[in-house]
Parts: structure tokens; C-alpha cells; sequence
């Protein structure tokens, strides 16, 4: 299970929280323009833009769970199970693109979301897996950059390209349902209610925060989507870049995952691994993790983005504590 979110505020932020049940050898790889992207049904792409996100890398290749590019155009593949399908069949006319590859084919070649969605409408996500003993992964994606947001699914019945106005994604149910489902919020607020209970009953608020009674608070992805959008966007913070991706980690510590409260099926607690806060604009990539509160940050421009080679970060995983005497 995962959240995702995309936020302005001066700048552009993306990012999100990794919950699962056990590592995945996951590092911040940065692929350079020259890094040789080789497709399974399509040709190579043997220069594209520079992007950065955190990552397996398998055979030389990068599989990310989120990244950004050179540009400020961000995704993040996130859990869909019982709904992601991915056909066999190609059909004419259409680049055939396996689910690993879809963030390479992406922000390889498109600077902002509307390329973006224009290349999708011309894509068909195959049921290709990266190589034996690596599974398919049931998913679907958030996808945005400073002007809008996208959900992108892959179900039984086609692709759906599906507009966030919210900028939020979590797992199932299929985004429709998320987006309706705030209907059953519209009373909530960030501000102190007024007495609608009953005109002969005089009643005040005892305590601050109880406009947003009926908040929902367990880690269910539904709840987790309301959680996120009502806290994102009824935000105030100022628009300098300490406070800004401090407050984005907010966010996501809001819907994070804490080891002990969420049992997956195979019998391991499930955690929040890591968080993530990327600015897109600027192109920096924050992260803590489970273990580590410490934030890292680390600087595609600072990298040769003319090379080859991948250019990997291992992940910090213990803790660090700033020890005042």
C-alpha cells in the first residue's frame, strides 16, 4: 500500500510513501541522457532526459517505484491488485510498453504532463514481466507535473486516463471511486463548526480540530486518499524551501504506516520503508526512511548528466540524532 501527492507551493513537490512488507534492494539511481533504455517491444532509447528516483536496479537497468525528470515531470507506480490488467495482445498502431518500462517511456521523451498524457493515449501497457522470478506488478500511476495531475489504470476494459484534480493516489479502489468518495467528506473543515445539530440546543466546540470530525484515521487506501487531500489542500506554509519540503513530509507522515498496525497477507507487518519529496523544479530528491528520520537529499544537477553510466546512492538506513551536549 502506498500514498502519493503532488503539491505547489512556490515550487513543484512530488512524492510519496513506499509501504510494503519487506525491502527491495531500493537506492536513488540517477539515468543519465546516455543511459542506454533497451525496450522489449519497442527500440531502444538511446538518449532521453535525465531522471532520478529511487529504484532496483536489475541487469543495468533501473526499475523505478517513483521518479523525476530533467524537466519537472514526475511519476509513481503505486499497488492496484484485483484491477490492474495487463493484455497479451497488441493492437495496431499503438507502442507496446511493459509495466517496469512505463517510467522510462514517459519521462524519456516528454517535458510536461500533456506530452505525457498524448503519448499515453498512443500506448498500450503489456502483460510483460522484467525476467523470471520478477512478477508482474499490479499497478497504476500517478503521474503530474506543475500544471496537473493524472491517474493512469489499466483495467480489463482499457486504459483510463483519469484527470486529479485532488493530486493524490493510494491503492485500491479505481480512482472514480476515490474522487466520488470525498462526497461523503463534503462537511469537513479545517475551521471551528457551527451549531447544525439543532436550533433549541445551544452547542459550542469544546476543543480545537472539531470541524474535521469524521476524518478517517485507519490506513485503508480510502481513507488514506481523504486523510491526504483534506490535509494537502487545506495547507499554509510559506514558500521557502526548508519549510516547504518539511511540510510535505508532514503530509505523508500523516498517512504513513506503522509497523505493528497493518498485518499483509503473507503474514509480515507492513511499514512505510521510506518517504520521498522531490523538487521537481529544481530537481532534488529528499528522502528518509523506516529507520531514519534524517532527511537525505540528492542532486540530479550535481551529476554528469551527459554520461552513461548509472549513478547510484545506497539508501542511509540507521538512524541519525543530532546530539545537543
Amino acid at each position: 500500500m502506498c500514498t502519493s501527492i503532488a503539491w505547489t507551493n512556490g515550487d513543484f513537490y512530488f512524492g510519496r510513501n513506499l509501504d510494503l512488507e519487506t525491502d527491495f534492494g531500493q537506492r536513488v539511481v540517477i539515468t543519465p541522457r546516455r543511459h542506454c533504455l533497451n525496450l522489449r517491444r519497442e527500440k531502444p532509447m538511446a538518449q532521453h532526459y535525465a531522471m532520478i528516483g529511487m529504484a532496483a536496479v536489475m541487469d543495468g537497468c533501473p526499475l523505478y517505484a517513483e521518479a523525476v525528470n530533467e524537466k519537472g515531470l514526475c511519476i509513481a507506480g503505486l499497488n492496484f491488485p484485483g484491477n490492474a490488467y495487463y493484455p497479451v495482445e497488441e493492437v495496431a498502431d499503438k507502442a507496446h510498453i511493459a509495466p517496469f518500462e512505463l517510467p522510462w517511456w514517459l519521462l524519456g521523451q516528454c517535458a510536461t504532463l500533456q506530452e505525457a498524457k498524448a503519448l499515453l493515449e498512443g500506448t498500450q501497457v503489456v502483460g510483460i514481466s522484467f525476467g523470471e522470478g520478477v512478477p508482474l506488478s499490479p499497478l497504476h500511476w500517478h503521474i503530474a507535473d506543475g500544471q496537473g495531475s493524472l491517474a493512469v489504470e489499466c483495467m480489463e476494459d482499457g486504459m483510463h486516463i483519469h484527470e486529479n484534480p485532488v493530486g493524490v493516489l493510494t491503492n485500491n479502489p479505481p480512482f472514480d471511486f476515490h474522487l466520488h468518495n470525498l462526497s461523503q467528506y463534503i462537511n469537513l473543515t479545517a475551521l471551528q463548526p457551527d451549531n447544525r445539530f439543532a436550533d433549541e440546543v445551544e452547542l459550542r466546540p469544546f476543543g480545537r480540530g472539531m470541524g474535521a470530525i469524521g476524518l478517517p484515521g485507519d490506513a485503508s487506501p480510502a481513507s488514506r486518499f481523504v486523510r491526504a487531500a483534506f490535509l494537502m489542500l487545506n495547507s499554509e506554509c510559506e514558500e521557502e524551501e526548508d519549510a516547504s519540503v518539511a511540510h510535505f513530509f508532514h503530509l505523508l507522515d500523516s498517512v504513513a504506516m506503522t509497523k505493528g498496525s497493518v498485518m499483509a497477507p503473507c503474514g509480515e507487518w507492513e511499514s512505510t520503508l521510506y518517504s520521498c519529496c522531490v523538487n521537481a523544479d529544481e530537481g532534488v530528491y529528499y528522502y528518509k526512511t523506516y529507520g531514519n528520520n534524517q532527511l537525505t537529499a540528492v542532486h540530479l544537477h550535481n551529476a554528469n548528466l551527459d554520461g552513461e553510466a548509472l549513478v547510484e546512492f545506497p539508501m542511509v538506513m540507521e538512524q541519525h540524532v543530532l546530539h545537543a551536549n
